[in-house]
């Protein structure tokens, strides 16, 4: 397994919906675990899509609450409730907005072998789960936001005010 570089916002796999998964194989099994490694091999990390590695597979790996998994074709179901609180992504490093969310989620899908698996959550774990199930369907979190919060993070993107590696070198 190995641990996969992050792609950054500007990215066109990070604005296309992923395919579906259709064989539950060797390919897949390795993804999840590069996924893993990816997720835990940094710390902070909630979740990482396969979008964020240059996969465009329904496919995505989560740490939080102390939950730890993974998730294969999910489907979500959201609570009424919300939560308003502070949220980041990989793909936009450095960046952080109240960002609007469910309160409770769950997700519906398979594991690497094929089983069905559920997953419920509420709080961080929710909005995780919300997060990386967004990024299979080519959305990020800002895409979320609106009124002036959308405004100022659309604002810091385009004026690249993000913690990119490029702007490291």
């Amino acid at each position: 397994m190995t641990m996969r570089p992050i792609r950054i916002i500007g990215d066109p796999v990070l604005r296309t919906p992923c395919e579906p998964v259709t064989s539950f194989d060797a390919d897949l099994r390795a993804l999840v675990g590069d996924l893993m490694d990816t997720l835990l091999g940094a710390p902070g990390r909630a979740g990482v899509a396969a979008p964020q590695i240059g996969v465009g597979a329904q496919v995505f790996v989560y740490d939080a609450d102390g939950h730890r998994g993974h998730m294969i074709n999910p489907t979500i179901e959201l609570s009424e409730e919300t939560q308003d609180d502070e949220e980041g992504c990989l793909s936009i490093p450095g960046l952080y907005f109240p960002t609007p969310r469910a309160m409770h989620a769950t997700v519906n899908g398979f594991d690497q072998h094929g089983e069905p698996l559920t997953i419920s959550g509420s709080g961080f774990l929710a909005r995780a789960l919300q997060h990386e199930t967004d990024h299979l369907h080519g959305r990020l979190y800002v895409d979320t936001l609106r009124g002036e919060g959308r405004r100022r993070a659309l604002r810091e993107i385009r004026a690249g005010r993000f913690d990119s590696p490029s702007r490291r070198r």
